[in-house]
């Protein structure tokens, strides 16, 4: 099968498209023919050696964690599961970004209908952690709760489960954005020099939470907004959390199957929207970090290794 590797830490240029021995589900395990796989910015750092001191790689390493297709064999002792069965859901063995992947049975979940590919195979980072955020700052519905990147992977969740819950909420977001919130049912406000009078403005002059999935400074403006640090949540500035007591509750907080697939079912029934930016073959996979590591993309990237190859 084809898998995404690389041989050492690097820039986009590491990245390869190579031909690997296909593996076999043990004990639990089911084989699946991965259709989408979403990408993330954590990948970009562990593939760079950012973060080697808290996740190192193993080479040749591959990559990937959320993924969606076909169960294509099951290994002895699964439950709940056959040949055939569509489903989503997750590995920690950073290999989903490829023609197959074994996973537990217990990560993943039947794909409900209705719910494409593309935003199956980006829920599980993305989703887990946005609904970790929420669950993190605990908003209800005389709250005010305000979003920085509003509009990206998690950010972009993170105001509609917010609001699920009732919650007044406020999303920082450049203006190119501000439409798609305000049909959210979000408070855009643009962010730059001079965003926490216009944050003030927005919230009728106090704010009740805060969740940072951008960092850069936030930790530090909510604080200067008067949010207590227990309802400050950051994904991205751990340092600042530490020194003000703000709390880091991220994707690991909320790693089940039992949210993937809740998750799964809001996005089914219209409830939560899942933005897909752009889909690449499994030889892209270059293209699709280069566009996501420019930034300011709204809404998910993905891989789609059923696809053709385009050279």
């Amino acid at each position: 099968m084809r898998a995404v590797r690389f041989h050492e830490y690097g820039g986009i240029e590491v990245l390869r498209v190579e031909e690997v021995e296909r593996p076999v589900p043990g004990p639990g395990q089911v084989l699946v023919e991965v259709r989408a796989a979403g990408i993330q910015p954590g990948e970009v750092m562990i593939r760079e050696g950012a973060r080697h001191g808290r996740w190192p790689a193993t080479f040749p390493s591959g990559q990937g964690s959320d993924l969606a297709g076909v169960v294509a064999e099951v290994g002895p002792q699964v439950r709940g599961f056959a040949v055939g069965d569509e489903v989503l859901g997750f590995t920690h063995g950073r290999a989903s970004h490829a023609e197959f992947v074994v996973v537990d049975d217990v990560d993943v979940v039947s794909r409900p209908t209705g719910l494409s590919w593309d935003v199956a195979g980006s829920l599980y980072v993305s989703g887990t952690t946005a609904y970790a955020c929420v669950f993190a700052v605990d908003p209800g519905p005389t709250d005010t709760v305000v979003v920085s990147g509003a509009a990206g992977g998690v950010g972009s969740l993170a105001v509609q489960l917010a609001r699920h819950r009732g919650a007044t909420v406020i999303g920082l977001a450049s203006e190119r954005n501000h439409a798609w919130l305000k049909e959210r049912g979000v408070v855009p406000v643009a962010y730059g020099e001079g965003v926490a009078e216009r944050i003030r403005e927005a919230g009728g002059g106090s704010v009740d939470a805060f969740i940072d999935t951008f960092g850069d400074g936030y930790v530090e403006l909510a604080v200067e907004l008067g949010v207590r640090p227990e309802r400050i949540n950051t994904i991205r500035d751990w340092q600042a959390a530490a020194r003000v007591g703000a709390r880091t509750y991220g994707e690991g907080a909320a790693a089940c199957a039992v949210v993937v697939g809740e998750l799964a079912r809001l996005a089914a029934r219209g409830e939560l929207e899942v933005p897909i930016a752009r889909g690449y073959p499994l030889e892209g996979v270059r293209d699709a970090f280069r566009e996501l590591e420019r930034g300011h993309t709204h809404g998910k990237i993905v891989l789609r290794p059923a696809e053709a190859a385009i050279g």
